[in-house]
């Protein structure tokens, strides 16, 4: 029997629900941070999106301080932080005062795509040269700036030296799983938008793994898609609101996320649906049974170590009880 009883966190976009303003959105974020963290859920993380007029989640790092400053318990961080964007020893100072001012929370989870089309990276671009080929020596300076004090060199962040923040290699191919095996780091694939490489990202994480001061053994997240309801039928139609979603992504639409449909063939062509169907191909939607049908298939195959949850659903009631569902499956209830 596939082990389901694993760690499982949350992952937010902070996406603008239609008949929403910006800082309802906000709100709204911090509202499912403070659901979830009662329900029991390991972390909770909040990515990084520029000149996305949809997604409010552009200044990562202030988001999370809200987040901390709002919860108890739970664990925050990026999700990720896009590090082309940024001089490591700014987001080593950054996130080295969140450390201190909320120890043993929070998580810094590392991405080499800009997180936006090439005119906005290239806005937001620290330098002209092309920052997503210095991400390896990017990330060992991060590992730097955060570690033990007598390992620093002259340029030290501060704060930020001995808070040993966690990072964690975010990917959607298999570059990263060599970088995260080599460094012995953990590892996260983003599977709720781009699951095409993530069976052979995981093997390759596996297989060349080094084990080092951070980790003695692979640690492999997956990041997928849950919509979970009372029925079948519930999740089906409110899975509505995630393809419409993805479809937004395919058209480049810039619309809010939109409420659940009862027929979305009105709404999309068929090679627009075959292309949100791939993007969301790594979704569980379902009852609490045939999503613990679901998991457990899902975990019989691939046996991660903890699974990252993003929902799309407009209704915000609907989707706590979406993770409410999904964390009751994983506790056996």
């Amino acid at each position: 029997m596939a082990n389901i009883h694993i760690p499982v966190s949350v992952l937010n976009l902070a996406p603008i629900r239609e008949g929403q303003d910006q800082k309802q959105a906000i709100d709204a974020m911090v509202d499912l941070a403070q659901a979830v963290e009662e329900m029991g859920y390991t972390r909770y993380w909040i990515a990084e999106h520029h000149n996305t007029p949809t997604l409010v989640s552009s200044a990562t790092s202030i988001l999370i301080k809200h987040t901390l400053e709002h919860t108890k318990r739970i664990r925050v961080g990026s999700g990720g932080v896009m590090l082309p964007n940024h001089s490591p020893l700014v987001v080593a100072e950054q996130f080295g005062t969140l450390a201190t001012i909320y120890p043993n929370r929070v998580d810094l989870g590392l991405g080499r795509a800009p997180g936006t089309d090439m005119m906005t990276a290239s806005a937001l671009r620290r330098s002209k040269n092309d920052s997503v080929f210095t991400f390896p020596e990017d990330v060992e300076a991060l590992l730097t700036y955060l570690g033990p004090e007598e390992q620093q060199g002259y340029v030290r962040a501060y704060p930020g030296a001995d808070t040993n923040i966690p990072i964690y290699i975010l990917g959607s191919s298999t570059d990263s799983a060599y970088l995260a095996a080599s460094l012995g780091l953990p590892y996260v694939f983003a599977s709720h938008f781009a699951p095409r490489y993530m069976e052979e990202a995981i093997s390759i994480y596996r297989s060349r793994f080094k084990p080092s001061e951070y980790l003695d053994k692979p640690y492999m997240m997956v990041c997928l898609n849950v919509i979970a309801a009372e029925t079948d039928a519930e999740a089906e139609f409110l899975s509505t609101t995630a393809q419409q979603f993805f479809l937004n992504v395919v058209r480049n639409s810039r619309m809010p996320l939109q409420p659940p449909v009862e027929n979305l063939d009105q709404v999309w062509n068929a090679m627009e649906k075959e292309a949100a169907a791939s993007m969301a191909r790594l979704t569980f939607i379902g009852s609490k049974e045939t999503i613990r049908e679901q998991l457990s298939r899902f975990q019989e195959k691939y046996n991660v170590d903890e699974l990252m949850v993003v929902s799309y659903i407009f209704d915000p009631e609907k989707q706590k009880r979406s993770y409410e569902i999904f964390k009751e499956i994983v506790d056996g209830k």
